[in-house]
C-alpha cells in the first residue's frame, strides 16, 4: 500500500469501520446473522455484501466465532499513526481551517507534516481575505451559527462600488473561492438570492429563527457549454486546474485538440468568462451562442476601460 492510502483510502478505511461495528455488536452479546447482513448493508460498499459477511462466518478472518460472539477482549479501534497526527496538525493549522473554532487537542506537540510557507500559488489574485483578523472571524462564526440555527441576520458592508448596504438575510451557506482566496456568503433576501463577501462585511447581528420554507435551498439553475482547447503552453494540464470544481467530460480531437464539455451554476457565469478569457486564443467557446455573447461583452467593457485611460 503507498504512504497516500493512510490518509486517503476510501475502500480500506470503510472495510475497517464496518467490521468494527460488527465486533462491537459481538462483544455486546448482540450480534445476529440479521444484523451482521444489515450493517454491511447499511455502512459498506454495495459488493461488500459478497465479501465481508461471508470472510466473518467462514473464519478466514478469524474474528467471530461459531455462536456470534468474538475472542477478542478489547474494543475495535483505529489509533493515529505519527504520520497521520502529524498530516492533521498541517490541515487545521491553515488559517482558513481555524474559522471552523475547530478542536486541536491532542496534537500541541505535533510537528505539522507540511506548512503553508511551502506553497507556491500561481494564477490567483494577491488581495485575497485576512482569515486571522479578529472581527473576521467574528463574523465568519456568527454566519455559521445562522446557518446551523437557520436564523436570520442583519448584515451591514460596502458593495464592490463601495456603496453602504445594510438589509436582513438568511443565510444558506458559505462558498470558498480558489482563485480568489475569499469566502462569499449566499443568503436569500426578499425573494431572491444574493452573494456577500465576508471580508466587507463591517457588522453583522443574529437575528430570529427563520421559517422553514425560507431555509430549503432551491436547485441551482445549471447551464452547459463546449470549448474547443488547443493543448499548448500546457493548456490541457492548466484547463484542468482551472475547472476541476465543476462537473465536465473531455473528448481528445486529436494529438493537439480536446472538447470540453463544462457544467456550472448560474451565479457563477461571470466567474467562468473570465477564466475561459485567460487562457486566449487556447480555449475558444463553440456553444452556447448566449455564452458567447458573454465574453463578447466581457471583451468590450474590458477594451472600453483601455480606451479610457
Amino acid at each position: 500500500m503507498k504512504s497516500s492510502d493512510i490518509f486517503f483510502n476510501e475502500i480500506y478505511g470503510t472495510y475497517f469501520n464496518v467490521v468494527s461495528s460488527i465486533l462491537q455488536q459481538a462483544q455486546a452479546g448482540e450480534l445476529t446473522v440479521e444484523k451482521l447482513n444489515r450493517i454491511v448493508q447499511e455502512q459498506a460498499f454495495g459488493d461488500s455484501y459478497l465479501t465481508i459477511p461471508k470472510s466473518l462466518k467462514d473464519c478466514e478472518w478469524p474474528l467471530l466465532q461459531n455462536d456470534m460472539t468474538t475472542p477478542l477482549q478489547y474494543t475495535p479501534s483505529m489509533p493515529l499513526t505519527i504520520l497521520q497526527r502529524r498530516w492533521l496538525k498541517a490541515l487545521l493549522s491553515d488559517k482558513r481551517m481555524q474559522l471552523f473554532d475547530v478542536d486541536c487537542t491532542g496534537l500541541e506537540d505535533v510537528e505539522p507534516l507540511f506548512t503553508q510557507e511551502q506553497f507556491v500559488y500561481f494564477d490567483r489574485y494577491n488581495d485575497g481575505d485576512h482569515y486571522d483578523d479578529p472581527q473576521y472571524k467574528k463574523h465568519f462564526r456568527l454566519l455559521l451559527q445562522a446557518i446551523t440555527e437557520k436564523r436570520w441576520v442583519e448584515i451591514s458592508f460596502f458593495s464592490g462600488r463601495n456603496e453602504h448596504v445594510k438589509k436582513k438575510y438568511r443565510p444558506l451557506q458559505i462558498e470558498y473561492s480558489a482563485k480568489d482566496d475569499k469566502f462569499r456568503l449566499k443568503a436569500v433576501c426578499g425573494s431572491s438570492q444574493h452573494y456577500v463577501n465576508v471580508a466587507r462585511i463591517k457588522d453583522c447581528y443574529l437575528l430570529e429563527t427563520a421559517n422553514a420554507e425560507i431555509c430549503e435551498q432551491k436547485a441551482p439553475e445549471r447551464y452547459k457549454l463546449t470549448a474547443l482547447l488547443t493543448d499548448e503552453r500546457n493548456a490541457l494540464e492548466r484547463a484542468m486546474l482551472h475547472f476541476s470544481h465543476l462537473e465536465k467530460t473531455t473528448e481528445r480531437l486529436d494529438e493537439k485538440h480536446y472538447k470540453l464539455h463544462l457544467t456550472y451554476d448560474k451565479s457563477d457565469a461571470i466567474e467562468i468568462v473570465i477564466r475561459i478569457l485567460s487562457f486566449g486564443p487556447l480555449l475558444q467557446v463553440q456553444e452556447p451562442a448566449s455564452f458567447i455573447e458573454l465574453l463578447r461583452k466581457r471583451l468590450q467593457k474590458q477594451l472600453a476601460l483601455r480606451a479610457d485611460k
